[in-house]
């Protein structure tokens, strides 16, 4: 029996995932009609096909293929979590998950849509379940967490076998508690958000001081508005 996913290996084989240097996002060459790019990343791109509803499929580029199999080798020690995709299958050059709906906590900024404590709380017990599966749950940040019905869903495992804490859950967490109260059902203007990742990504962690953050990122929002 053909398994049902199987339906999109044809499409897929006409597009081209491309890597770039310096971390920059892949390219996509090809098109096939009702195969839809859904998320782009720097080792790979997400595909949704109207034949196969219920997936999602990750195209790697050829210097990425090894992310391929690092994510395969965490999404089954994390099996029967809800609070990540489910893993069905691979190709070639692609792994295949459950198609997740809902919005990314970084679209419910510029939406205004409400971030609920709930789905904060689902994070922070997903990053639990890592630990005790005896992984490392980095890179979660505003883009590959997804608000569904006012849970929380964690996408791109990707970095959960490095070592170390990149920090970003935390100071995420931090604002969340100490200033998001503040913008919670505002939108929050693109121009801005890209400002605050461009000074975040530009910061010394040795020498941060969170606590003087907000008061930055406020000055310059005010400043813009005059």
């Amino acid at each position: 029996m053909i398994l049902d996913w199987k339906l999109a290996d044809e499409a897929l084989r006409n597009i081209k995932v491309i890597g770039n240097e310096n971390n920059q996002p892949v390219d996509i060459i090809g098109s096939v009609k009702g195969l839809k790019c859904i998320g782009i990343g720097t080792d790979a791109a997400v595909f949704h096909y109207h034949k196969t509803p219920n997936y999602v499929f990750k195209v790697y580029s050829d210097q990425a293929l090894k992310k391929k199999e690092v994510e395969e080798y965490v999404y089954e020690h994390l099996k029967g979590s809800r609070y990540f995709p489910k893993l069905y299958g691979n190709g070639t050059n692609y792994i295949v998950l459950s198609f997740e709906q809902g919005v990314t906590l970084y679209d419910c900024l510029l939406q205004g849509i409400p971030i609920t404590e709930q789905a904060i709380l689902d994070v922070e017990e997903a990053r639990e379940y890592v630990r005790s599966q005896g992984l490392n749950p980095r890179d979660i940040h505003l883009k590959n967490i997804l608000l569904q019905n006012g849970r929380g869903k964690v996408l791109d495992v990707s970095e959960y076998i490095k070592k170390g804490n990149d920090q970003r859950w935390e100071h995420l967490l931090w604002a969340y508690k100490n200033f998001y109260h503040y913008i919670s059902g505002k939108q929050v203007p693109l121009w801005l958000l890209e400002v605050i990742k461009h000074w975040y990504c530009r910061i010394n962690l040795a020498s941060f001081v969170l606590g003087e953050f907000p008061g930055r990122v406020s000055r310059h929002f005010f400043r813009q508005r005059k």
